[in-house]
């Protein structure tokens, strides 16, 4: 029995004719403390599916189930890192922090209260700016912030949906280095939806390509064996890290370029008729 599972999951939106499939017969099996990433092109259904296993969203059809019962809603099992930030303007560092920690721990006194709040926030390196408002904070500081949110609620499973999207080179790579570092502390189970093949073997023991929508599904398992802690810049003259990142690019291409031939051969043939124009005669102006 997997320690999270999804079932010939399908899920579409729309009704009629304007539905769409997203998502077609997903089969995922992930076991507890492993750290899979699932890459895909922009609009494969990579957010649906995390949706799907945060409890967001719900499957048309199929089972997403954990410790091997259906997953019915959102619950403080599982956190989940949204690609903006999703901070409370009015609030600070550990206010922000601290509103999560309420909604599963509300009972605690004042002091374990603060306690535990500084604990996560040193936890991602934040302990100085624990009193500044995420409008003092820059974009890689205020994702930390969401990172110790998530980790707050001490959930089973950290969700990530292309946490580290927005940020400039340094600030994503650092950041990559914090996930790591605090997956191999508790090593939690994780699940990274991401379209940076290199982030997924930075971070992960598994990668996961996801095939182009509509009607997305996945491809094979691509096993990550490579030594932590990880450093990008050795790993680029790693030559097993090399044959993996060919391996899964080349079936990214491989099924994006039958997905594209594929939609030519669906598409209806039109003719276009243009509509009879003439130059103006600016003379008569």
């Amino acid at each position: 029995m997997a320690f999270l599972e999804l079932r010939q999951v399908s899920k579409a939106y729309g009704v009629g004719d304007l539905r769409t499939p997203v998502l077609s017969h997903i089969d995922l099996s992930i076991e507890e403390g492993e750290f899979v990433a699932i890459v895909g092109f922009s609009g494969s259904g990579k957010t649906t599916l995390i949706n799907l296993i945060a409890g967001l969203a719900k499957a048309d059809e199929g089972q997403v189930l954990m410790h091997d019962k259906p997953i019915t809603g959102a619950g403080p099992d599982r956190g989940l890192i949204f690609q903006s930030y999703s901070l409370l303007p009015w609030l600070s560092v550990g206010e922000n922090v601290g509103l999560a920690l309420d909604s599963v721990q509300p009972n605690l006194s004042k002091a374990e209260r603060k306690a535990l709040v500084e604990r996560y926030v040193a936890m991602v390196n934040l302990a100085p700016a624990i009193d500044k408002k995420p409008s003092e904070l820059s974009g890689g500081m205020r994702q930390r912030v969401s990172v110790a949110r998530a980790l707050a609620i001490n959930p089973e499973v950290l969700l990530m949906d292309e946490p580290f999207g927005a940020l400039d080179a340094l600030t994503r790579g650092t950041l990559q280095t914090e996930v790591e570092r605090i997956w191999r502390r508790d090593q939690k189970t994780c699940v990274l939806i991401t379209n940076d093949v290199d982030e997924g073997m930075l971070l992960a023991d598994r990668i996961i390509p996801m095939t182009p929508g509509p009607g997305a599904t996945l491809g094979p398992s691509f096993p990550v064996h490579l030594e932590r802690p990880r450093d990008r810049t050795a790993l680029n003259r790693d030559p097993e890290f090399r044959r993996i990142r060919n391996s899964v690019l080349s079936y990214l291409t491989d099924v994006r370029e039958k997905s594209r031939a594929k939609a030519a051969r669906l598409a209806p043939e039109r003719e276009l008729t243009l509509p009879a124009l003439s130059p103006r005669d600016l003379t008569a102006v």
